[in-house]
């Protein structure tokens, strides 16, 4: 149970954050775009792909032509998908959580073809590829253990 005492704080810390930072005054789906363009309170508006925000990756237009704005002004809220996204965040660049940020930047890492990383995986196909894991009978990986490699 929150006490009158913590609400206080609360209350102080919004107000505080009201005044530093802006807030959303409208959202909508640009579908001409294929944005979600949200004007805030300073009078600029900021734009972004649904498929960079968390939740939003795999959304028809159609679900995102209804988007709410919190009292506070801090939250946009889709609710055909049931995804809240946090206005803080989005102007700091983040569009999900750390772990799917974490996700979506490894992915993009692995696609790429660096001539560092042609030469690194001819390097170990010359050694016979990725090292087996060795596994018991049951099919539980043994730690730590792998099977020799073999050389060229």
């Amino acid at each position: 149970m929150t006490s009158r005492e913590e609400f206080g704080r609360a209350k102080r810390r919004a107000a505080g954050m009201r005044t530093a930072l802006p807030t959303a005054v409208a959202a909508r789906y640009d579908r001409r775009l294929g944005r979600v363009v949200i004007r805030l309170s300073s009078g600029l508006d900021v734009a972004f792909s649904p498929r960079d925000a968390q939740g939003l990756e795999k959304a028809a237009a159609a679900q995102l032509r209804e988007i709410e704005i919190s009292p506070s002004g801090f939250g946009i809220y889709f609710p055909r998908l049931d995804v809240d996204l946090y206005l803080p965040g989005l102007l700091q660049g983040f569009l999900g959580s750390r772990a799917w940020m974490a996700a979506r930047l490894g992915a993009i890492g692995g696609k790429s073809r660096s001539a560092a990383k042609l030469s690194a995986a001819r390097r170990n196909g010359k050694l016979g590829g990725r090292p087996k894991v060795m596994r018991k009978r049951d099919g539980a990986r043994l730690r730590g253990k792998l099977l020799p490699q073999r050389r060229l």
